[in-house]
């Protein structure tokens, strides 16, 4: 059975930048990030990078401390689709196009994908090193946005524009 923890950071939640992670417990790990979006967002990616970087037949348990992450891809999901992608409240579904490619990477998968929610910060050994990986990424992915934002094109003197057009 392949065990795998996963988890979300966002720095600002709503509106920081973000960083997931997934750690194999007999293997390898990876973790990424974004400029912008929400917690949720960053443990569904963590999931859903998890199950695409786990291809095959073999059983999958997923550990993440994220119950919303848990259920929505063990429990909510199913009704969600019956009910075409609405809530039971009738209102759409938040963070559709990420909880669709989570349930296309679960249904494509030849193996089954478990959920068990483990509590976070309490000193687990693979959902600490999931959380410090994806606070990590976080910080890497503001890092780059302040780049970016640092580098941005500055206006051209008008000097400078007359002088091209002499040319």
């Amino acid at each position: 059975m392949i065990i795998v923890s996963t988890d979300g950071s966002c720095l600002k939640n709503p509106g920081g930048a973000i960083g997931w992670a997934w750690v194999n417990h007999h293997g390898p790990s990876a973790n990424g990030g974004g400029p912008s979006g929400t917690n949720q967002i960053a443990e569904l990616r963590g999931v859903l990078e998890a199950i695409l970087a786990h291809p095959g037949s073999e059983p999958m348990l997923i550990e993440s401390d994220s119950q919303y992450a848990i259920k929505c891809a063990s429990e909510w999901l199913v009704g969600w689709k019956r009910r075409g992608w609405r809530t039971a409240a009738g209102a759409e579904v938040k963070n559709l196009a990420l909880i669709q490619d989570l349930d296309r990477a679960i249904s494509t998968r030849q193996g089954p994908v478990r959920f068990r929610w483990v509590r976070g910060h309490v000193g687990n050994y693979f959902n600490e090193l999931a959380d410090a990986l994806a606070g990590e990424a976080a910080r890497e992915a503001a890092a780059a946005a302040a780049a970016k934002v640092e580098k941005a094109p500055t206006s051209v003197a008008s000097t400078e524009v007359e002088a091209m057009t002499l040319f």
